[in-house]
């Protein structure tokens, strides 16, 4: 992906690699330990969709109708915590306030343009690879996500307020050239994770997910924080 800014501040020393090496063999960590799959696609920013951020998504399910993800900006050791996504079942999204359900977006276009893929290890087969892709995509292809990132990586440290993101819908919505690059760098033939999900089938969306695509999110955004306050 392309070069983001340098994290402020010395490298990490010594002293603080053998600390973070002690705590991973000595403490439970249970929580990083339920995550189930790696996941790569783009999000954009819902109150000013169009830029593409590339985000590696780490998940683990608390349910079988509700997945919690940390989002990262590379799948590097180093990677940057970006933000956070979580991903509901239809029967939990039609029971949200229509106020609510408008923060949340759909996978389908993600799911069944290539763009969502699962980075696959080098000594898997990719025919094995490619049968466990498609059951992770047939689940997620009708989940609903809410998404908000912590970091702009187009800077040095997480500044301001968290933004919500959504994902992109329709191909003339993402710059060709930063989806292209992506699947080179990653080995990823989309035409081939196309014609291979073309089985998958898509779901009846409600109407009031993907909003930012469909007007003024930032009013939404602004409508639920004040409901928020109020105890709405």
């Amino acid at each position: 992906m392309p070069d983001s800014p340098s994290v402020p501040g010395p490298e990490t020393n010594l002293k603080n690699t053998v600390l973070s090496t002690a705590a991973g063999l000595t403490q439970p960590l249970a929580p990083l330990k339920n995550i189930c799959a790696h996941l790569n696609a783009f999000h954009t920013y819902a109150d000013s969709p169009g830029h593409a951020v590339e985000t590696d998504h780490y998940c683990a399910h608390l349910s079988n109708s509700v997945r919690q993800c940390l989002l990262y900006d590379s799948a590097e050791p180093n990677a940057r915590l970006i933000g956070i996504e979580y991903m509901i079942t239809p029967d939990l999204y039609c029971g949200l306030d229509a106020e609510e359900r408008k923060l949340w977006h759909s996978h389908v276009f993600e799911v069944k343009s290539g763009m969502l893929a699962m980075p696959k290890p080098a000594t898997v087969p990719e025919v094995a690879w490619e049968f466990a892709e498609k059951k992770e995509m047939e689940e997620v292809v009708g989940l609903y996500g809410k998404v908000f990132h912590l970091w702009d990586t187009r800077d040095a440290l997480p500044l301001g307020l968290p933004r919500l993101m959504t994902s992109f819908t329709e191909a003339s919505q993402v710059d060709e050239s930063v989806w292209r690059e992506r699947d080179e760098r990653m080995g990823i033939d989309r035409e081939r994770k196309v014609e291979g999900r073309k089985g998958i089938e898509e779901p009846s969306l409600h109407a009031d997910a993907d909003a930012a695509w469909k007007g003024n999110i930032a009013a939404i955004v602004e409508h639920c924080l004040m409901s928020k306050e109020k105890g709405l």
